[in-house]
């Protein structure tokens, strides 16, 4: 059952204005919740819930295909907010009390199968609302759901949303040379991808907002799938992309770290060790290929946190990680306060 507008309102006050429903009020001296506890407490199954959407293509998407149908016109939406079946590709709008101008572009991952929104979408984008930035969560088409475009529909998507978001700057008090992209597992290889890829177009335009810049100012990627290179491509990623033979051609295009050039943005990388789907080499390349390029970076490797952490379990070393992102999106000049 999907949740309305008032069940929501509801939660996120009771969530963000105590420590919980079931917990008592606060006393002056007790400690407030941090962000990544306040999201934690909210339902896992909202990614549509009273946010704000955008859909990215005004008419026909771009390589046509016969796209899934959807029950809501867009995706369908699962128990935990996994998204599916994206006929319609869009930003899902989280708009700060207090914005700073800054806006991120959010891809949760799911092996380009599915959206994890309910992990590392809807609860990433209240902590980074509660810094002051706009997020716009990016549903993106899976590319084995029938479309023309294959595996360049996502990154068609996400330099569409780039663009769309900077054009609509002033309707959101977002700063067009302040917009980042942040993404995880697959959603940061797309984000990668999109990074750097600025100097490629993958669609004609199809109205003015084309026209902007399709280059973030900076990127984080937080357990990414990088390379489609052996060892290290035993991913859905690499499977459901470019099947099981990748060639040389396909290897250098979906490799992340063999595209980074000097117009690569500053880019965050978060990675646990003992993670077993996207192993810490994937990082690891991305960082080596930053340095050699001279690309400013920074690299977090926790000993342990598996794959798909999200803001990180309480209590684990890798539950830091977003602390870490917005003290170094404050050294870029991201955040200005």
């Amino acid at each position: 059952m999907r949740l309305d507008r008032r069940f929501l309102l509801a939660g996120l006050g009771s969530v963000l204005g105590s420590r919980s429903a079931r917990a008592e009020r606060p006393t002056g001296t007790e400690p407030q919740p941090s962000p990544q506890e306040a999201v934690r407490a909210l339902p896992r199954s909202l990614p549509g819930a009273d946010l704000a959407v955008i859909d990215l293509w005004p008419g026909e998407i771009p390589g046509g295909g016969d796209g899934p149908d959807a029950d809501n016109f867009r995706y369908v939406e699962g128990r935990y907010g996994d998204v599916t079946r994206v006929s319609r590709p869009c930003l899902l709008v989280m708009r700060p009390a207090n914005p700073s101008g800054a806006a991120m572009i959010v891809a949760a991952g799911g092996g380009y199968q599915s959206i994890a929104l309910g992990n590392e979408g809807v609860p990433v984008g209240r902590v980074l609302n509660a810094a002051g930035i706009t997020v716009f969560l990016l549903v993106y088409r899976l590319p084995a759901e029938g479309w023309g475009a294959g595996p360049d529909a996502p990154r068609q998507d996400a330099q569409r949303a780039l663009r769309l978001v900077r054009a609509r700057g002033a309707e959101f008090g977002i700063d067009p040379g302040r917009v980042g992209v942040l993404g995880f597992s697959a959603g940061g290889h797309l984000m990668g991808e999109t990074a750097v890829g600025s100097a490629r177009n993958l669609y004609a335009g199809v109205d003015a907002a084309d026209e902007q810049p399709i280059r973030p100012v900076l990127a984080g990627l937080i357990y990414p799938v990088i390379t489609m290179r052996k060892p290290f491509d035993r991913t859905a990623t690499r499977r459901i992309l470019v099947g099981d033979e990748v060639t040389p051609a396909e290897m250098k295009t979906y490799s992340v770290d063999l595209q980074v050039g000097p117009e690569t943005p500053p880019t965050f990388l978060v990675q646990a060790i003992d993670d077993p789907v996207a192993v810490a080499d994937h990082p690891l390349l991305m960082f080596s290929a930053l340095r050699k390029a001279r690309v400013p970076a920074e690299l977090h490797l926790f000993e342990r946190g598996g794959h798909g952490f999200g803001l990180g379990a309480p209590g684990t070393p890798a539950a830091a990680w977003p602390g870490l992102f917005l003290a170094w999106i404050r050294l870029h000049g991201f955040l200005r306060t």
